[in-house]
């Protein structure tokens, strides 16, 4: 029997069951500080970033080539210890990393202000993708799989709703910033308000798991907490990381998850100069972006929502085709609402991809060796993204327009969501003695 039917058949009795004054949940406790962590990697994000490049440029002499370089090669270096970070959660717990990525992001940030060269500003831009959107969004992305099972879909949903209004808040605040204290004393308030946030919530509030405040998954009685293992998601059921890159699941989640970190990355790193291409203006480039968040928001709840009750593999497919349509919109762009509903259709694919992946990789593979699963999944993810604003540069400087890749760019993601339909739950086979990792 399903872990859902189980729930199912024994939610009325577990009600039933439970004391009068039974203490709340501390999932939901666990659920804003995971949402924070997410929001506090902003200054290592492009979209954080991007706000300051022109003078972070200006004042160290730099071309737009070379800025470019500094950036792309730092993610891309960047992506190779996560896998790295993965394994070490899984030794030593969340909150211990959680911590030491916090303090190490801030730190970074403060570094951020002292840059004087392009090797310096290569180093940084190392650190602040590693250990932001590498690291602390990789940490804060796996706390929810250990409290959640019947709900985690709506909670991943309802944590990316707060890095969709991130996308939407963050870069006027970092202009703010820019204005008042210039580049460089910006990004060290930066880097002391990602400490005065996090540190004190990780400290006094975070726990690793439901067990460490006397409590299980999803706040169950103890004996629906059993019928639940009996179902299926016991530790021992877990996959180890070996037995997870044998599945054809497992590829074609990271494939998809890849391609929107190359393609999004890519599109809004040289937004601005796609739309002044067809004649539109910076400002309609910003309306769009506005368009995204909006839709992103609104999609990842209800991505989340629904892979709480549909199959994973449907949505990420639809998620993939409407990339595409958002592709096929840009490429067709001749008046600025085109440019907004692609913007949508790229929200919408990206809040339903991955409010339907997030739960996934718990619920497919189990969670005693999440970190090293999901490590993996970063350091393909990161690394794809580093890559994008490559390919429109070398695209636009080879072909003197934008076309030929976004083409590229329309068509990619029609094979990996025809490969999404196959990404049925693996089966577990374990055989005797390979039982470590």
């Amino acid at each position: 029997m399903s872990v859902h039917a189980v729930l199912e058949e024994d939610s009325t009795l577990a009600v039933a069951a439970a004391p009068p004054r039974r203490r709340m949940f501390y999932g939901w406790v666990m659920l804003p500080i995971a949402m924070t962590g997410l929001i506090a990697t902003a200054p290592g994000q492009t979209f954080g970033i991007s706000v300051f490049t022109e003078e972070i440029r200006g004042s160290l002499g730099l071309s737009h080539s070379r800025l470019a370089a500094a950036y792309m090669l730092g993610s891309l270096l960047a992506a190779l210890p996560i896998t790295y970070v993965g394994l070490l959660m899984d030794r030593f717990g969340l909150r211990a990393m959680l911590a030491a990525a916090t303090v190490l992001f801030g730190g970074a940030c403060l570094a951020m202000s002292q840059v004087a060269g392009w090797a310096s500003l290569l180093a940084v831009f190392f650190l602040l993708r590693l250990l932001g959107p590498g690291s602390l969004s990789f940490l804060s992305g796996n706390t929810l799989a250990f409290w959640f099972h019947r709900r985690l879909g709506m909670v991943e949903g309802i944590r990316h709703v707060g890095m969709a209004a991130a996308i939407g808040v963050v870069p006027g605040v970092h202009l703010w910033l820019m204005h008042s204290l210039g580049w460089r004393g910006a990004y060290v308030a930066l880097g002391v308000g990602v400490w005065a946030v996090m540190l004190p919530l990780i400290l006094f509030l975070f726990r690793n798991r439901p067990e460490d405040v006397g409590q299980s998954l999803d706040g169950l009685p103890p004996d629906l907490e059993r019928a639940t293992q009996e179902a299926g998601f016991s530790g021992m059921d877990s996959f180890t990381l070996g037995e997870a890159l044998r599945t054809g699941a497992f590829w074609s989640v990271v494939a998809g998850s890849a391609l929107f970190g190359l393609i999004h990355t890519g599109v809004f790193f040289s937004l601005v100069p796609i739309f002044q291409s067809r004649g539109l203006s910076d400002a309609d480039a910003v309306g769009a972006i506005s368009s995204f968040a909006v839709s992103l928001a609104a999609m990842h709840l209800i991505g989340g929502f629904l892979s709480d009750r549909w199959p994973e593999r449907f949505l990420l497919a639809l998620g993939l085709v409407l990339l595409a349509l958002g592709m096929l919109l840009l490429c067709r762009m001749n008046a600025a609402w085109i440019g907004h509903a692609g913007g949508v259709a790229m929200g919408l694919g990206q809040g339903l991809y991955f409010g339907a992946s997030h739960p996934l990789w718990a619920r497919y593979f189990g969670r005693l060796h999440l970190g090293k699963i999901r490590g993996v999944l970063m350091t393909s993810n990161v690394a794809a993204s580093s890559l994008g604003p490559l390919l429109i540069g070398l695209s636009r400087d080879a072909f003197g327009n934008y076309e030929l890749i976004l083409v590229g760019f329309m068509l990619l993601p029609l094979p990996v969501a025809a490969c999404a339909l196959s990404a049925t739950a693996p089966k577990k086979l374990r055989r005797l003695g390979d039982d470590s990792e």
